[in-house]
């Protein structure tokens, strides 16, 4: 997962509103959104190379994302993958804060990343580049590949797109957030991050939607849930350009 966009608890009738890409080379074997069938109270798409995922939520109510902090100088070759943090949360009875704050004791044996989790507690964000876990308040919040809320030019455009849905759409669909992530804008040289890659790559990877070569946004997904617990899930799949939606019931969020 590349890029995540939220409202969280700050639009009337909605606890949480995600839009979210996975951008991953085109070669890495996937699933794409489904009940696993180890897992059956998991919904998610699956790295068939780990084994993990990169966002999903289940039947319990819980919800989890990650992305990559990116720093290329600092990638462990051995480390083990990053979507295990994922679907480990989604498997686990531990709550989302209790959850981050022990992976604090081997969060420097991963590479580089920002973890969100959530349940009926609340909502958190962990990184292995940040100090220490914390909850987060209502909101409006963006994430791509570096910190939460890092400026930069695609999560700007992401997230005034999304104010701009949310502002007119007392009610929106799943489809609605799913355009927002179709956006193939490229931002300005002079905005663009220095993160260690060559400025060509800079470039292609400051759309919120990537067609680069051999890498880009493989899936698009948007999640919906409601204050009445009921959950929607919807992904698009770009290499057919298959769409899959699925509906469930959460349990009562905490006030």
């Amino acid at each position: 997962m590349c890029l995540v966009l939220m409202a969280y608890r700050c639009h009337p009738g909605y606890e949480l509103l995600v839009a979210a890409n996975r951008d991953e080379f085109h070669d890495r074997p996937t699933a794409p959104l489904a009940f696993w069938e180890d897992a059956p109270d998991l919904l998610a798409g699956r790295d068939l190379q780990e084994g993990g995922t990169w966002m999903g939520i289940t039947r319990t109510g819980r919800f989890a994302a990650i992305t990559n902090y990116r720093d290329p100088c600092r990638v462990k070759s051995d480390a083990p993958s990053r979507g295990h943090l994922v679907s480990g949360y989604l498997q686990g009875e531990q709550s989302a804060g209790d959850a981050l704050e022990r992976l604090r004791a081997t969060a420097d044996r991963y590479n580089s990343f920002n973890l969100l989790l959530g349940d009926e507690t609340g909502l958190y964000y962990y990184s292995n580049r940040a100090d220490e876990p914390r909850a987060l308040p209502p909101g409006f919040y963006g994430l791509s590949n570096h910190l939460l809320d890092t400026p930069w030019p695609k999560l700007k455009r992401g997230l005034a797109m999304l104010h701009r849905l949310l502002e007119r759409r007392r009610d929106p669909a799943p489809d609605d957030l799913l355009q927002i992530l179709t956006d193939r804008t490229l931002a300005p040289d002079a905005e663009l991050p220095q993160t260690g890659v060559p400025l060509e790559w800079e470039r292609w990877l400051s759309a919120i939607f990537i067609d680069a070569p051999g890498y880009g946004t493989r899936s698009s997904t948007a999640l919906l849930v409601d204050s009445g617990g009921n959950a929607c899930m919807a992904e698009t799949t770009w290499s057919d350009a298959s769409r899959r939606e699925f509906q469930l019931n959460w349990p009562a969020r905490s006030t």
